[in-house]
C-alpha cells in the first residue's frame, strides 16, 4: 500500500512540475516574478544582476554544489509554491537546474535562456552587486 501511495505522489508531483523556457524580458521584471540567480560572487560582481533577482549560488568556482544548502536558502527568500525564475550567465546552468527542481521537487521554474548574455544584450536594467 506504500508503494502505491508513493508512486502516486511522485506520478502527480510529476504532473504538476512544469518548466518553462522563456528570454529574460521586461514583462517578466514587470509582473515581479522572483528571479533567482544561480551563478557565483564573482560573476555578480562582473556584470551586477538583472534588476531584482535574488543572488543564491548553485555550483561554485569549481563546479561543486550543495543542493540541500541551496534548497534552504531558496525557500528562505522565494515562496516556492509559486513560479519562481532562475538565471545564469548564457541558460546552460539554469536549465540542469530548473528540469532539476521541477521533476524531484514539483516546482514551477521558468529557465530564463540566454542568462545574462541576453540581458545584457537587450539592455534590461540591471544592479551592482552588494554583499
Amino acid at each position: 500500500m506504500n508503494k502505491i501511495l508513493l508512486s502516486l505522489i511522485l506520478l502527480l508531483s510529476s504532473l504538476l512540475a512544469t518548466v518553462t523556457n522563456e528570454y529574460p524580458s521586461q514583462q517578466i521584471l514587470d509582473v515581479k516574478t522572483p528571479i533567482v540567480d544561480i551563478r557565483t560572487p564573482p560573476e555578480w560582481i562582473e556584470t551586477g544582476l538583472i534588476q531584482g533577482a535574488i543572488p543564491i549560488m548553485f555550483f561554485d568556482e569549481k563546479g561543486a554544489y550543495d543542493v540541500k544548502a541551496f534548497l534552504e536558502e531558496l525557500s528562505k527568500k522565494v515562496d516556492t509554491t509559486k513560479p519562481f525564475a532562475l538565471i545564469c550567465k548564457t541558460g546552460s546552468r539554469t536549465k540542469i537546474i530548473s528540469n532539476f527542481l521541477s521533476s524531484e521537487f514539483g516546482y514551477k521554474v521558468i529557465n530564463l535562456q540566454g542568462g545574462m548574455v541576453f540581458v545584457k544584450a537587450k539592455n534590461l536594467p540591471t544592479t551592482p552587486y552588494k554583499k
